[in-house]
């Protein structure tokens, strides 16, 4: 399974590796921030391992047609982790924002909502890297 490029195995390394990411964030939370609403809880949980799910995709492209450069494995999955958290961040602002308030205070550095996206630069590269360790990178991935 880990020995031929797939884009099966990218995926569910990274669906695997979102799940796990999501559990740690449905039960540490609240016990940072414990008015934290059960359904966002569950919303954090589904949305790590659909954010594995699309990073594993991500991986097929290693090469962007109209800047004709190749894109390293990191840079799609920095890139894509980011802007995933950022479009979470902002549909989800209020209670991104009073979880943070709760855990770092009212005036800490990192109580903005937008350290959010930080945590998705890192969530992906640490998903990119296991996905294209055991399940390749590039078109190879696809059967070319």
């Amino acid at each position: 399974m880990f020995n031929n490029p797939s884009l099966i195995t990218r995926t569910a390394i990274g669906k695997l590796i979102g799940l796990v990411i999501g559990l740690l964030c449905f039960w540490i939370i609240p016990l940072f921030s414990p008015d934290t609403n059960t359904q966002f809880l569950w919303g954090i949980l589904l949305w790590y391992i659909t954010f594995g799910a699309i990073i594993g995709l991500v991986g097929v492209f290693d090469y962007h047609p109209i800047l004709k450069i190749s894109l390293p494995w990191w840079l799609t999955a920095i890139v894509m982790g980011g802007w995933l958290n950022l479009i979470l961040t902002l549909l989800a602002y209020d209670q991104i924002q009073a979880m943070m308030v709760a855990i770092f205070g009212f005036n800490g550095v990192f109580q903005s909502p937008f350290w959010f996206v930080a945590d998705g630069l890192f969530a992906g590269f640490i998903i990119g890297l296991a996905a294209t360790k055991w399940g390749g990178y590039g078109a190879m991935t696809a059967g070319k």
